[in-house]
């Protein structure tokens, strides 16, 4: 039964899914896990542009479709944003590369092709764009591990947005998000135990009144099953290696160093006004 997925995604018996058989899609998105090891074996041409019909075929704001996907195969390229990401084997090892991106840049030439002006570049159009290329993303990644397929989203690209801009010559107007590796796994892997439902999901209002207690009792469930190992854990350097280092921990240790600053320059000089 789906019970013993969920209890497998967040560490404990929740008490929800013992009426579902464990199969179809329920079962397959419970189970999920991000891959880091490939085969060399490619991805045949008409698998991957089926799914690059699935990723188009995701919910889009207004209808508009403000995102685009450049698949990265040229090899020279291929090492040239592993080289400016350093992101893990995963860039070296995976047989396709997708980035995906925010993309205002087609409707204003959309607008100026009908002759009518483009007065929405601004904050609300910038986020319109990004939340309509991770659904289409996300669209890609479930369709792709419907059919044995493993993926690794890379948010490094944005480490080095500048450099991976021009490497793809992405015109103002349009800057990736992520990219996604791709290809067929060459080991099972693990199912990362999430935050529980209690301080996620909140009902009518949100409330965390007892967040505090819960987080301590997820580090822990997770520390026996996943512990992070010293060189796992951030920013060492000024933390030192803690031998119980919880999730939280970790988080709080990257949140305390900012992490691309210079992000909204980039984005200020790359043809987005963020008004």
């Amino acid at each position: 039964m789906l019970a013993d997925k969920i209890s497998e995604r967040f560490g404990f018996d929740t008490g929800v899914g013992g009426d579902v058989a464990a199969e179809g899609a329920l079962a397959a998105v419970l189970g999920r896990a991000t891959q880091r090891r490939f085969r060399t074996e490619p991805v045949a041409d008409g698998l991957l542009k089926t799914l690059l019909a699935c990723a188009q075929s995701a919910p889009s704001k207004s209808d508009l479709q403000q995102y685009s996907i450049v698949v990265v195969r040229d090899k020279e390229l291929r090492r040239a944003i592993a080289e400016l990401c350093r992101a893990g084997r995963q860039m070296d090892e995976a047989p396709e590369l997708l980035v995906f991106c925010a993309d205002i840049r087609r409707g204003q030439k959309i607008a100026e092709l009908r002759r009518h002006p483009h007065a929405n570049n601004n904050m609300d159009t910038f986020l319109n764009a990004v939340v309509d290329a991770a659904p289409a993303m996300q669209a890609l990644i479930h369709s792709a591990e419907s059919v044995g397929l493993g993926c690794c989203p890379i948010s490094a690209l944005r480490n080095a947005i500048e450099a991976v801009s021009e490497v793809l010559a992405l015109p103002p107007g349009v800057f990736p998000i992520a990219g996604l590796c791709l290809g067929w796994p060459a080991e099972p892997a693990p199912t990362s135990m999430r935050l529980p439902p209690s301080v996620v999901v909140h009902w009518d209002r949100y409330g965390d009144d007892k967040l505090a207690d819960e987080i301590d009792a997820y580090d822990r469930r997770r520390h026996e099953r996943q512990p992070i190992a010293p060189n796992k854990q951030r920013n060492v350097d000024l933390y030192g290696a803690a031998p119980f280092c919880g999730w939280s921990e970790n988080a709080a240790r990257q949140l305390s160093q900012p992490e691309r600053a210079g992000f909204r320059d980039f984005l200020k000089g790359h043809g987005f006004d963020l008004a």
